[in-house]
């Protein structure tokens, strides 16, 4: 008796525990639409929010790909089972007017079927000496999947040398979905290298890395506070 008893004071401890974090996570989640909602109806009232294209943390390696809003990071989960790949940067203008750049030095690959999509080798991580990753930007069409990609990567582009800084595209609302565009944004990741010089597949969060020491800053949903992603203030000398 004494063992049942234990056993269900258990499972209601971790029923309540589970709870908790359930609500957390979804209160977490509900903030961040509710920011994001605020940042589309008007974005210059809240500047604070925002990160310019090119900027670099600190000593960070990676420089900031495009300009705005950090409205979704690396683990956010958007429903139960998923778990985001990488970083939702909202501009907060129209279609084909935000800037995509590179956000490292690299080889970029664009597939002849890609429209809205490029990726780009990197062969030396610069945070781990001899591994291989890729940088992959994606959403840079319109929402019949007119294509917002720089002319200098036609479909079909092997491995063409980017300087970071290059002009890649532009922000675009592309889903492969005409009739469900998404946001005007860029999603960009950190991808995995398969050990046979090839990407791994971008949709697995664990083929992605946590892009936070790559920019200098917490862009993990399991360790941020939910606040909007910034730099952190520069120390005085």
């Amino acid at each position: 008796m004494i063992i049942w008893k234990w056993l269900i004071a258990a499972a209601m401890v971790l029923l309540l525990v589970g709870g908790y974090f359930i609500y957390r996570s979804r209160a977490a989640g509900l903030a961040k639409t509710a920011r994001l909602l605020a940042w589309f109806n008007d974005p210059t009232a809240h500047p604070e929010w925002a990160i310019k294209a090119g900027k670099r943390c600190g000593k960070a390696p990676f420089i900031f790909p495009t300009d705005g809003y950090i409205g979704f990071v690396w683990g956010d989960s958007f429903r139960p089972g998923h778990r985001h790949q990488g970083l939702d940067i909202f501009g907060g203008g129209e279609v084909n007017t935000t800037p995509v750049i590179a956000v490292y030095p690299g080889y970029l690959t664009r597939l002849p079927e890609w429209k809205s999509t490029v990726i780009v080798r990197i062969p030396n991580d610069p945070l781990q000496p001899g591994r291989q990753i890729w940088t992959y930007y994606t959403h840079m069409a319109d929402a019949q999947g007119n294509s917002f990609i720089s002319e200098q990567f036609p479909p079909g582009t092997s491995d063409a040398f980017v300087e970071a800084g290059t002009l890649l595209g532009y922000q675009g609302n592309y889903s492969g979905d005409p009739h469900n565009p998404v946001g005007v944004h860029l999603h960009f990741s950190i991808v995995l290298d398969d050990g046979r010089g090839h990407f791994r597949n971008e949709l697995e969060i664990g083929n992605t890395l946590d892009p936070s020491p790559y920019f200098g800053m917490n862009l993990n949903a399991s360790t941020s506070r939910g606040e909007p992603p910034v730099c952190p203030q520069e120390s005085n000398p």
